[in-house]
């Protein structure tokens, strides 16, 4: 297993049952922190991961437990398109600002949660009612030129109109990871279209 990932600004522990990715070495929030699988390819398809994560000891008070997946990376990790969840956000989160903000489509480099709070633009994120801390989620994407729809625990949270890169990007998949998270993935399954 070790020898098909790559990390990228990340710790890595490959545990019997699943992997465990902690961001490392980059300070800010948005960044290309994740465990790059050498195996695909993608451009259009499905992505599924089961995921967990827990906060960090040192995690900032805004840290929310970001974890999910990356896809269509560059070789050099510069750009991509990725879809996280934030457990705190779900439902234990009694904040509906907060609850509002469960999941969120980014694309990395220019199209980051700064960048959309900058310009209040929500339309690439909403609720997460199944998803907490230390608790399995299973993330579903299906990938289709510049569209995605977006599951969680079987229920489809996000439809996503337009990626940032285009609809001909294709690269690398990859298990996200953000500030102050501890995350655990399991079972991918990636199924290339083209």
């Amino acid at each position: 297993m070790k020898n098909t990932y790559l990390p990228i600004h990340t710790n890595v522990i490959y545990h019997d049952d699943c992997i465990e990715v902690i961001k490392k070495g980059k300070t800010a929030p948005d960044e290309n922190t994740y465990l790059k699988s050498t195996l695909y390819d993608f451009h259009n398809g499905t992505i599924e991961v089961d995921v967990k994560s827990k906060l960090t000891k040192d995690a900032p008070e805004y840290a929310r437990g970001f974890i999910g997946i990356v896809f269509r990376a560059n070789e050099n990790d510069s750009e991509f398109e990725s879809f996280y969840i934030r457990p705190t956000n779900g439902m234990h989160c009694i904040d509906p600002v907060r609850k509002s903000h469960g999941c969120q489509y980014f694309s990395y480099p220019g199209y980051t949660f700064a960048y959309f709070r900058e310009f209040d633009i929500n339309e690439y994120e909403n609720a997460v009612d199944t998803i907490a801390l230390e608790k399995w989620a299973h993330i579903k994407a299906e990938i289709d030129d510049d569209k995605g729809t977006f599951f969680v625990d079987q229920k489809k949270v996000l439809e996503v109109n337009g990626f940032k890169h285009g609809a001909d990007a294709r690269g690398a998949v990859g298990l996200y990871v953000d500030i102050g998270t501890d995350g655990f993935f399991k079972n991918l399954k990636v199924t290339c279209k083209d």
